[in-house]
């Protein structure tokens, strides 16, 4: 026997549509009758039909979430999986589900905010990045449609986000290195048209001006992506010109690629440090010392965010910075202190 939003209704003493606006979230119900309408939903194990919910009252509680990458790149990349850990988590918790799809660049992320949004699949998009001009941006706001962003947006005004204090933390990494007696330091960081590379190169020069030290452009390389690949042979055009004391990268893969070279090399006194503190990071040999940036945090604040907003929660924020913590690792060349 199939239970309906009826049975529901009368079990917990009240109308179809209150049992209806339970489900969706609406703020406006007393906490009293939405532990009373839960509790009937799960002792009848009652499913409501997501379709037939969203014909009535235009809200499907799904959300969806483009990657910017093909599909073997989120194996590769730790970081989206973690990230996506903390967007199921709270999802999960507040009774929403996920959507995702991937995307090989701009205009076919584009293409599928279109389809989701005409569509009316989801109620809400989340973006895992943010880029000068960005493109995607422009397409939600102009619709007026809501999202949330994990990373700065070029301008916040009205806009959704969570994000570390990405030029903060370079800044205090290269700082440390720059207390150590550190004045050669290279820097290889991902795409420069992203906000957090742009964030972390301006922390990076603002630790050796503060010190009067003046950075040469030659230590700084950015590349197109965030591979092993891309550090390797960043860290290859670095050692061909000069061979730096330290070397910070604003992603553990990319320092992979260096540790990589440098042992080819065989120089082991230049310190080395990544970003992110993905797991692999600690199982490197030798181990990498790293910016852990709370990834499932981000995720799961960005989704509270967005859901937040759907369900016009009152004095909502528009934005979260969670908190980074260096992670030193011993090691017999990438050790700080």
């Amino acid at each position: 026997m199939n239970v309906t939003i009826k049975d529901v209704a009368r079990e917990a003493n009240v109308s179809p549509s209150t049992v209806s606006r339970v489900l969706a979230g609406n703020p406006r119900i007393s906490d009293e009758t939405k532990e009373r309408v839960m509790e009937t939903v799960k002792r009848l194990n009652y499913h409501p039909n997501v379709i037939a919910r969203s014909l009535a009252n235009n809200v499907t509680k799904i959300l969806g979430l483009i990657l910017p990458s093909g599909e073997e790149d989120l194996f590769r990349n730790p970081f989206f999986i973690q990230v996506m850990t903390g967007i199921s988590i709270y999802a999960q918790k507040m009774g929403y589900s996920i959507v995702y799809t991937f995307s090989k660049n701009e205009e076919e992320e584009i293409s599928f905010l279109a389809n989701y949004i005409n569509s009316k699949m989801v109620d809400g998009m989340l973006l895992l990045t943010t880029r000068s001009e960005d493109k995607c941006v422009e397409y939600l706001s102009e619709r007026n449609f809501p999202f949330v962003i994990v990373g700065r947006p070029e301008t916040a005004e009205n806009i959704l986000w969570v994000d570390n204090d990405n030029k903060k933390a370079m800044y205090d990494v290269t700082k440390r290195l720059i207390d150590k007696g550190h004045k050669d330091i290279a820097f290889i960081g991902g795409p420069s048209e992203r906000t957090m590379s742009k964030d972390r190169l301006s922390g990076y020069k603002e630790a050796l001006s503060e010190a009067n030290i003046e950075f040469d452009e030659n230590l700084i390389m950015q590349m197109g992506d965030f591979t092993e690949t891309d550090g390797y042979e960043a860290c290859s055009t670095i050692i061909n010109f000069k061979k730096p004391s330290a070397i910070v990268t604003t992603d553990d893969l990319l320092a992979f690629g260096v540790s990589r070279r440098l042992k080819e090399e065989k120089i082991k006194d230049t310190w080395l440090v990544g970003f992110n503190n993905i797991p692999l990071s600690e199982y490197q040999n030798p181990p990498l010392s790293t910016v852990d940036i709370n990834a499932k945090k981000l995720g799961y604040y960005a989704t509270k965010l967005l859901i937040d907003r759907l369900q016009q929660k009152e004095e909502e924020l528009d934005h979260y910075i969670i908190e980074t913590k260096f992670v030193e690792r011993e090691s017999t060349f990438n050790k700080l202190g």
